[in-house]
């Protein structure tokens, strides 16, 4: 797709999903970002003749707000976090009646995030097929923590309990590790990160739920040390 995203395969497998069943073409899908699914989404939404509306924080940098509208997005700032952009895209979806494509879940919305996950299963498979042997550590960067999730659940899968899985977030957003200790979903306090792309505060309930069952240990990163 040239998006130079790691995430290409994740809204835009979804999109394509809706175009098999012709339901993509003049659909209007809705989401907040903060870094790679905004791409995926508005990318598949002008493969399939939909149109994209991505809602981003104050915080994000102009430059990815430009790489959106370059794939045909609508680009709309709201709120000084990605909850609050995501709160945004909600309201916006209830109101407007848009598809809602987001890469986080929670209790109530979970098909769509499930789907966005399958596409990036296609990521690590390609790792999986490039290794003869299964490495000894894996290590993931999280946000709301789809992407890790996924990857991990193949990794299980092909691979088993081979390789130490570790989950890498931002120390003032643990999202995933917070929730892990808690033992259930909870909301991270702390400043922005300069780990922009990884600052989210709630983790996605379905990547919660996998990798408190496939990831042998949380990692944080202090914005010194990144």
């Amino acid at each position: 797709m040239g998006l130079g995203s790691f995430k290409a395969l994740g809204a835009a497998y979804v999109i394509a999903r809706d175009a098999q069943d012709a339901k993509a073409a003049g659909t209007t899908y809705v989401t907040a970002s903060a870094g790679n699914h905004g791409l995926s989404v508005a990318a598949g939404a002008a493969a399939f003749g939909a149109r994209a509306v991505i809602y981003i924080a104050d915080t994000v940098p102009d430059a990815f707000a430009e790489r959106l509208a370059d794939q045909g997005a609508e680009v709309r700032r709201e709120g000084a976090t990605y909850e609050a952009s995501m709160a945004a895209a909600e309201k916006a979806a209830a109101d407007q009646g848009w598809e809602l494509l987001s890469d986080g879940s929670w209790p109530g919305y979970t098909d769509r995030p499930f789907h966005v996950m399958e596409g990036y299963l296609a990521l690590m498979a390609e790792v999986i097929e490039e290794m003869p042997a299964p490495p000894s550590h894996i290590f993931l960067q999280a946000g709301v923590g789809g992407l890790a999730g996924a990857c991990a659940a193949l990794a299980r899968q092909r691979w088993g309990d081979a390789p130490r899985i570790v989950v890498v977030e931002p120390e003032v957003a643990p999202a995933l590790h917070g929730s892990i200790v808690a033992g259930c979903p909870v909301e991270s306090s702390g400043p922005e990160s300069a780990m922009g792309r990884l600052d989210c505060k709630m983790p996605s309930l379905i990547a919660l739920k996998g990798l408190a069952a496939d990831a042998d240990a949380f990692a944080l990163i202090s914005e010194a040390e990144a």
